[in-house]
């Protein structure tokens, strides 16, 4: 800019230049457009910022709260499944988040392997490797 504030149109200046040939490197190659274009991305000031708004707006479900004739069913299939070794069992669980209020529901499918009514909890016989399931946290159980 010039003192009064205007801005100076440098066209004349650099007249002898604007017709000439762009340069081409003979040593490095060319940058790729997409390569040049994060050049001018602006940076991430604030490490962590995305994650902590994906994380925000993640969402969770509410944990849903049975009624007694529901865990008294739940219970009683449980101890048939406990008597009855080959029964295979659909259980719907929720699965609570472990850094947000609420979670997720889940579903495990076999038959009943080890019932511990100390730590209630309980582990199926799958074909793959399954993990305690809380009984307090099962929502339905259904002889499949």
């Amino acid at each position: 800019m010039n003192a009064d504030n205007s801005l100076h149109d440098y066209s004349d200046e650099y007249a002898d230049i604007f017709r000439l040939p762009h340069h081409v490197s003979p040593v490095h190659p060319a940058m790729s457009l997409a390569d040049r274009a994060a050049q001018f991305l602006p940076f991430s000031a604030l490490s962590g910022y995305d994650d902590a708004i994906d994380e925000a707006a993640r969402l969770t479900e509410e944990r849903p709260i049975l009624d007694e004739t529901e865990k008294e069913r739940i219970s009683a299939i449980l101890d048939r499944a406990s008597r009855e070794p080959s029964l295979i069992l659909s259980i719907a669980y929720f699965l609570p988040d472990p850094r947000k209020t609420g979670g997720s529901f889940a579903l495990a499918i076999g038959s009943l392997h080890h019932l511990d009514p100390v730590a209630r909890t309980l582990t199926l016989r799958t074909a793959s490797p399954s993990r305690p399931i809380p009984i307090d946290d099962i929502l339905a159980v259904h002889p499949a």
